[in-house]
């Protein structure tokens, strides 16, 4: 009999694998500060292009989607909790750094992800 952890652990990892329209006010990278016992969340700007694929406003060329791409981001959000997290960037942050109800879902979810990590002592790697 499969338990509800491993139904639920399915379920997530198939649909993490699915089709997402990406987001043209921007993207996230969210991590862990252990040392200062904070949830951060660097926001940086993209343009869709006419293939679906977030690119460089300047340069024009796709982000690669594995490896380290060298850039600075326009706000760096820090907060001590997921809820906290939200209403910065959605509630109180002055321009719209998220266009999409998918994208907003998508954060709360990461936000909680790195926020338990955070309370556990466990790594977190965002989805």
């Amino acid at each position: 009999m499969t338990s509800i952890l491993e139904q639920q652990t399915t379920i997530n990892n198939k649909l993490s694998h699915r089709f997402i329209a990406l987001d043209p006010a921007g993207y996230f990278i969210i991590y862990v500060d252990r040392e200062a016992e904070m949830l951060c969340a660097k926001h940086f700007t993209n343009t869709i292009n006419e293939k679906g694929l977030a690119v460089d406003p300047e340069t024009g060329k796709p982000f690669p989607t594995c490896g380290k791409v060298d850039r600075e981001p326009t706000t760096v959000f820090q907060a001590k909790t997921a809820k906290e997290l939200c209403i910065q960037i959605l509630e109180t942050s002055e321009t719209c750094l998220v266009s999409k109800l998918d994208h907003a879902a998508y954060l709360g979810r990461e936000f909680m992800r790195a926020e338990i990590a955070l309370a556990n002592g466990q790594d977190y790697i965002q989805d």
